[in-house]
């Protein structure tokens, strides 16, 4: 698939990033990580990022990477677009990307680097020295220590001709309109705050109706309903889930550091589809914070 190509197929439709599927001991179970897949692919998401953010990059050895990215996509082949995570130090995030090309992907998601802050110049270069580094498409995420500008966007436009998407994870109205308005359609444009529904309305109106959803992982059927209404125009469904269940969910998730990956995983055991427990340093959710979410899918009926 070719950048442009991945582009056009990241413009539309629910974008997600399953889980990753650990045993009791916290090793990598491929089993069932590939019936994870299998369950959610007729729900019919556009693209799933494999080994992301929710799919626990940060605690994934180089080995394991590479064997997520490869049951992603012996599982999804000729089905799903595979994207693959990749992140870290600069050479560090060159070799996942190429380890994701080699393997097959069908592009990569660059996820911020870790904790180091950097000029606009370092992150260009550290930017353009990933895409440089492949042939297929590359989608920037703006989010934590990694926070482009307008202008350095333009820059990268201009010289990094695989990179063809920008997910925003800041939700800084003034800064993504102007992001968009400068950068116009030279970008797919993709939600990317924690519990995207919520936001999905907002972001929408400023030129970017795509958005990846965390909870498609566990109930996948009221994901593709809400983002149907959301492309439709239906407001009326989009509020109603809002107000039903996405606002409940987002305080419990609130209630813990990290919660954003945990109570995925919670939802995921509690439909009968389990993905394990998290690895350190995040937490699992406490026991009455499970039960809690079990009575909000409760009211969503069978997924």
């Amino acid at each position: 698939m070719s950048p442009q190509e991945l582009k056009t197929v990241l413009e539309a439709g629910l974008l997600s990033f399953p889980l990753t599927d650990f045993d009791a001991e916290l090793n990598f179970d491929p089993k069932g990580y590939a019936e994870r897949l299998e369950w959610l692919q007729p729900y019919g998401a556009s693209a799933l990022f494999a080994a992301g953010g929710t799919g626990e990059f940060f605690s994934l050895e180089p080995g394991e990477y590479s064997d997520v990215i490869r049951v992603a996509l012996d599982t999804c082949r000729n089905r799903t677009p595979i994207l693959a995570g990749a992140g870290g130090a600069t050479r560090v995030a060159i070799q996942y990307a190429q380890e994701a090309e080699r393997l097959g992907a069908q592009g990569v998601l660059l996820l911020p680097h870790y904790l180091t802050e950097a000029s606009q110049d370092g992150l260009v270069a550290h930017v353009q020295a990933v895409c440089r580094s492949v042939q297929f498409g590359v989608v920037v995420y703006n989010r934590g220590a990694c926070r482009l500008t307008p202008q350095s966007l333009l820059v990268l436009a201009e010289t990094c001709p695989n990179l063809i998407g920008f997910k925003d994870g800041f939700g800084d109205i003034e800064k993504f309109v102007a992001i968009r308005q400068t950068l116009g359609e030279r970008f797919a444009y993709l939600g990317g705050l924690p519990t995207a529904e919520v936001f999905a309305g907002a972001y929408k109106a400023m030129g970017c109706p795509v958005y990846s959803s965390a909870v498609f992982n566990f109930i996948p059927k009221t994901a593709m309903d809400f983002y149907n209404a959301h492309a439709a125009g239906d407001t009326a469904t989009c509020d109603r889930l809002i107000r039903d269940f996405f606002l409940p969910y987002i305080a419990l998730r609130n209630k813990g550091e990290g919660y954003a990956v945990s109570i995925v995983k919670a939802g995921a055991t509690l439909v009968g589809h389990s993905a394990g427990p998290v690895r350190p340093p995040l937490s699992d959710l406490l026991p009455a914070e499970v039960d809690h979410l079990g009575q909000l899918i409760a009211k969503l009926g069978p997924q």
